[in-house]
């Protein structure tokens, strides 16, 4: 199988569409078609599975996709090497970001990078946490943030610690002003989102034995947010997410104190790429706190 094979098969895996990765590629849809066919003759086993909701993995093509993985990425790397031999800096980055990073610290990251690095090129995936250590795992991105509760087996640097916040509707009243206890929280509905969005906020609940009522399970920061602002209930979110809520609500400091860690996860860290190596370290060089400094 040829390196085209690999990048067909990767194609059609991540847009589920033989017609969306013929366009993508730059190839016709009878050419995708005959190449994967190629492939599943060459291993014996089908691939991929088509049917009127889409084209998805079969087991076997779930197995050998972070393989395939693997080689374009060592394809990059080698390409990438050949270029930093000969003085450029150039190449491709697949990074990983959940959303309250993305309308955060992304925009300044992708800026000072390419004011510096021109040449190298960043390809952004947002997604949930569950979502990133996904991609992270299987090779689909070279490396991403995540929080270090959510990264699980993935080798992780800490970078940030974001406070925990709990919401309130615009007015509300606590017993001590700018802060919320754990009891007085449990006289309030909340509003939640999936655990694979906010594993650390789930991990307090657990903690404190806070069985809340919800009846409201969103994925989206703005969205949960928008429904506290009209009274649905409370909710309990990191301080980085509210730098950019336009809503008109209330936060308020919880007791006990709780935050998340936010660390930049990859699973072969001393084995990047060279542009993978350089956006890396720069990150952690402009985003690490002194406490998790070595």
């Amino acid at each position: 199988m040829t390196l085209l094979t690999y990048q067909v098969f990767k194609t059609v895996a991540d847009l589920g569409s033989f017609h969306g990765a013929a366009e993508f590629l730059g190839l016709t849809p009878s050419a995708i078609s005959h190449s994967i066919a190629a492939m599943e003759k060459e291993l014996g086993f089908s691939v991929l599975t088509r049917s009127k909701s889409g084209i998805k993995l079969t087991n076997a093509g779930e197995r050998l996709l972070p393989f395939v993985n693997g080689v374009l990425n060592s394809d990059e790397s080698l390409h990438q090497a050949i270029a930093e031999m000969n003085g450029l800096k150039q190449g491709r980055i697949k990074l990983a970001v959940f959303s309250s990073v993305c309308t955060t610290w992304l925009p300044e990251i992708l800026n000072s990078f390419k004011s510096k690095y021109e040449d190298i090129k960043i390809d952004v995936y947002e997604g949930t946490y569950d979502d990133v250590y996904y991609w992270i795992k299987k090779g689909v991105v070279d490396f991403g943030f995540l929080s270090v509760s959510a990264a699980k087996d993935i080798p992780i640097v800490p970078l940030y610690r974001d406070p925990l916040l709990c919401v309130l509707p615009k007015g509300s009243k606590t017993s001590k002003p700018g802060e919320i206890s754990v009891e007085e929280m449990r006289d309030y509905q909340f509003v939640t989102q999936r655990e694979s969005t906010d594993a650390d906020i789930q991990n307090f609940l657990r903690e404190n034995s806070l069985e809340i009522e919800s009846h409201y399970h969103v994925v989206d920061d703005l969205s949960t947010v928008a429904l506290v602002e009209e009274g649905f209930g409370i909710c309990l979110m990191p301080e980085l997410c509210m730098r950019h809520i336009p809503y008109d609500v209330d936060t308020y400091n919880i007791k006990p104190e709780a935050s998340r860690i936010i660390g930049l996860a990859a699973m072969n860290p001393g084995f990047m790429a060279p542009a993978v190596k350089t956006l890396y370290k720069w990150i952690i060089r402009d985003y690490q706190d002194e406490e998790f400094m070595e």
